[in-house]
C-alpha cells in the first residue's frame, strides 16, 4: 500500500492530559477522520492498520514506537529544540538549565533513530512560565502545525548542522542542587513543574519538600511546598 492509497484518516498520539484536551478542543475539528491514542498498549500495528492513517502525529510520547509502525506509516513528532541541536530526552529541562529563554518547536518525520528525521516545520517557542504552561503552549502550536501539514502535505527536508544530543533526566536529578542565584533556583523549580513529572525537591530530617507554582521576586522566591515523610527505603 502506498501513501496515496491511504484514506483521509489521521491518528494523534499523546500521553499527557493537555494533549487529549487540545485534541478534543482543536485537532478533532480539522477536516478528516481523527483518532486519539493515549497509552502504549493502544499503539500497536494491528490497531493502526485498522485506522489506516495518512499521518500519525505524536504530540508527547516517552516510549519507543514500534519499528513496524514507523516503517509503514508517515509518523510526525514534535520536538522542542532546533534540531539537530538538542536531539534526545528531556529537551525542555535541558534547555532551561542551560539558560535558554526560547527555542524552536520542530515537526519532524520519525525514523528508527531518535529525533534524526527530516523536518517539516520549525516555529519559535517561548520558554517563559512553568513546565506545564510551556507544554500546553507547545501543544496548541503543534495543533496549528498539524493543520498546515494536512493542508499542504509538505516534503520534509534533511537536518543540517552539528548534532548535539541531550541526555534524558532521571527522577533523582530533581533534587535541588546548590545554585548561585535565585533566578537559577527559580528556573530549576519551574522546569520540573508539570503533571506527571518529578518536581524539584529537598530532603531534610526524614521529610521530602517538593516545590511547585513558584514565582520569582527581586529578593525571594514564593512557591507552594508539599511535605511528605520519607520512607526508610528512601521513597
Amino acid at each position: 500500500m502506498t501513501i496515496n492509497d491511504r484514506n483521509k484518516g489521521y491518528l494523534v498520539v499523546g500521553s499527557r492530559p493537555w494533549n487529549q484536551r487540545v485534541f478534543e478542543e482543536v485537532i478533532a475539528n480539522f477536516p478528516g477522520e481523527w483518532n486519539y491514542v493515549g497509552s502504549p498498549e493502544e499503539l500497536n500495528i494491528e490497531a493502526v492498520r485498522r485506522i489506516n492513517p495518512r499521518y500519525i502525529f505524536f504530540l508527547h510520547w516517552s516510549w519507543k514506537v514500534p519499528d513496524r509502525i514507523i516503517d509503514e506509516f508517515e509518523c510526525v513528532c514534535f520536538h522542542m529544540t532546533d534540531v539537530p541541536f538538542g536531539r534526545g530526552g528531556s529537551p525542555l529541562q535541558n534547555l532551561i538549565i542551560r539558560g535558554y529563554e526560547d527555542t524552536k518547536l520542530t515537526a519532524l518525520q520519525m525514523t528508527n533513530e531518535f529525533d534524526a528525521g527530516p523536518i517539516y516545520i520549525k516555529e519559535p517557542l517561548s520558554l517563559d512560565g512553568d513546565a506545564e504552561q510551556i507544554y500546553i503552549r507547545a501543544t496548541y502550536m503543534a495543533a496549528e502545525m498539524i493543520n498546515r501539514i494536512i493542508e499542504t502535505t509538505p516534503k520534509p527536508f534533511p537536518q543540517e548542522g552539528e548534532v548535539i544530543v541531550f541526555k534524558r533526566r532521571k527522577p533523582q536529578e530533581s533534587e535541588m542542587p546548590r545554585l548561585e542565584s535565585l533566578v537559577s533556583l527559580y528556573d530549576f523549580i519551574r522546569m520540573l513543574d508539570a503533571e506527571g513529572y518529578p518536581r524539584a525537591f529537598l530532603e531534610y530530617n526524614g521529610y521530602r519538600f517538593e516545590f511547585s507554582k513558584a514565582s520569582c521576586c527581586e529578593d525571594r522566591i514564593v512557591a507552594e511546598v508539599t511535605i511528605t515523610k520519607v520512607n526508610e527505603n528512601g521513597s
